[in-house]
């Protein structure tokens, strides 16, 4: 292709320097497929453990399986790692990768648009040098489901005069010693929080519109002859990561085909509670009313208690309004605060990267997914968007283990797809789409008799259309297997058009010469 003045030619960008992003970044390199530029709107790798650093927060999957099977990390302080912790993980990942000079940071994609006649993605940055432009053979997202906050839409929000922020942009400047705290939320990254602050505060209201099914947390740190084995015994560790691995993936049929299994779980909840509580209505007020797993079973054993403290008082009536320094609920009781502290989650269903992808025709992804779903091939490539590979795509999120196996999968998927497009001479695979809609259909097939679908809630599993456009509905060995390698056959494809300076002359050509 020819080039453009101020424009960068890579052959892959990566957006996104998370747990996705790195690891395309190391294994694309190992494959020596070195040129590359990872694009990073924060200030270093991590992602998710980079940017939530709120009190408390931490991993509820076990160390030893939430980190690269090609880089085992002996120095595991417990169980379940603290968010510092991961960041350090994957910081020295990075480091020791060789691959950070080609890391841009505090950075973010404004534009992707694919053009049609160079067959690349013309991609637009803003950082603080600017805006910049490359052109891409591939663009390879791994901006995540859990990176965009979601703030509520409350009326009279904008006009509380207090301090206000996400749980995922946690303002550590602000002292809470002795305030007035309301959390709206009582979710993953909440249940951390709130025991937390319920040891600092004045008083804390906490605003719960359904409770979650929340087992205890089996907690405990590794010894130093634990992780003196790991690190000088051959095999260890990766055999302690394989018995992690299979002890999860065993719950995986109750979560699937046999949601009555779940009352086992529900069982462990409701003593939980009753451990933790000791007031008969509060106790009610947090036992949810439908299947475990409908929504994300949560672990801990500080949330009871802390809800149980004279400091705290749990809200189950609906917000009607924020003045500017109170909240109102439907009931007319008017709650006074300080600060408002908000943990109701993330675009997931609705990742807002995609309304910055053009594809063909001109249509953005968040166009296409509006109007029937998230949806891709392998959760993957999408029709209509040549050379896009999403990492952590549609249905490839877990509810039952970790999701560092399921990015690893796609990684290598995506590594096979450059490699067959080097040797093939390719310079453009697009999932025809019969192969999307079928491997759809095939989703939708497996979730119906899931507890997702059946479990009587509403999650922010479901999208707007009520189907699962985020989970992944089976074993995760299934998903590496349909990921094993790349499947050619299931792509449309267009060979390298050779420059046209050195294209031979048509017969034509070669007649009026």
């Amino acid at each position: 292709m020819s080039a453009t003045p101020g424009r960068s030619n890579v052959d892959h960008l990566i957006v996104g320097a998370g747990f996705a992003g790195l690891a395309a970044a190391i294994k694309l390199d190992e494959a020596a497929e070195r040129d590359f530029v990872v694009i990073e709107k924060d200030s270093d790798v991590g992602g998710t453990w980079h940017i939530n650093t709120y009190p408390g927060a931490e991993c509820d999957v076990p160390s030893q399986l939430y980190s690269y099977s090609f880089a085992l990390n002996p120095e595991w302080s417990k169980v379940y790692s603290p968010q510092q912790e991961i960041w350090e993980y994957t910081r020295k990942v990075a480091e020791d990768s060789g691959t950070l000079d080609r890391f841009v940071f505090d950075t973010a994609v404004v534009d992707a648009r694919w053009d049609e006649d160079e067959q690349r993605w013309i991609v637009r940055t803003e950082g603080p040098d600017g805006p910049k432009e490359y052109a891409a053979r591939t663009v390879i997202s791994g901006s995540g489901g859990l990176s965009e906050p979601r703030l509520p839409e409350i009326e009279g929000i904008d006009s509380f005069q207090g301090e206000i922020f996400h749980s995922a942009r946690w303002d550590h400047d602000v002292d809470l010693a002795g305030k007035r705290v309301a959390v709206i939320g009582t979710g993953a990254s909440a249940i951390q929080l709130v025991p937390e602050l319920q040891k600092v505060v004045g008083h804390m209201d906490v605003y719960q519109r359904t409770p979650n099914w929340v087992i205890p947390r089996n907690e405990r740190s590794f010894t130093g002859f634990e992780k003196a084995v790991f690190k000088n015994v051959p095999g260890a560790q990766r055999a302690l990561r394989s018995l992690v691995y299979g002890t999860l993936e065993a719950r995986v049929p109750a979560f699937a085909r046999f949601p009555r299994a779940m009352r086992a779980v529900e069982l462990q909840g409701k003593r939980n509670i009753a451990k933790g509580i000791s007031d008969p209505e509060l106790r009610k007020k947090v036992t949810p009313a439908y299947r475990a797993g409908c929504k994300r079973i949560l672990i801990s054993n500080k949330w009871y208690p802390a809800l149980d403290a004279d400091n705290v008082d749990l809200v189950t009536d609906p917000i009607q309004k924020i003045t500017g320094d109170a909240i109102v609920t439907a009931d007319g009781v008017e709650r006074p605060i300080d600060v408002l502290v908000v943990a109701t989650g993330f675009y997931v269903t609705e990742p807002p990267i995609a309304q910055h992808i053009t594809g063909r025709g001109g249509r953005t992804l968040a166009d296409v997914w509006d109007e029937g779903g998230m949806a891709a091939y392998k959760g993957t490539t999408i029709h209509g968007f040549p050379n896009l590979f999403q990492v952590v795509g549609p249905n490839t999120a877990l509810g039952h283990s970790s999701m560092i196996f399921i990015i690893e999968s796609q990684v290598r998927y995506v590594v096979e797809a450059a490699k067959a497009m080097r040797a093939e001479g390719l310079a453009v695979v697009e999932p025809t789409q019969a192969a999307q809609d079928a491997w759809t259909a095939g989703i939708r097939r497996k979730m119906k008799p899931t507890v997702w679908q059946t479990g009587g809630c509403a999650s922010w599993y479901l999208d707007k259309f009520g189907n699962n456009t985020t989970l992944w509905p089976g074993q995760t060995f299934t998903f590496r297997q349909h990921l094993r390698s790349f499947d050619i056959d299931k792509y449309d494809v267009q060979p390298v058009q050779p420059p046209k300076s050195t294209q031979s002359p048509t017969s034509q050509e070669k007649v009026s010469s």
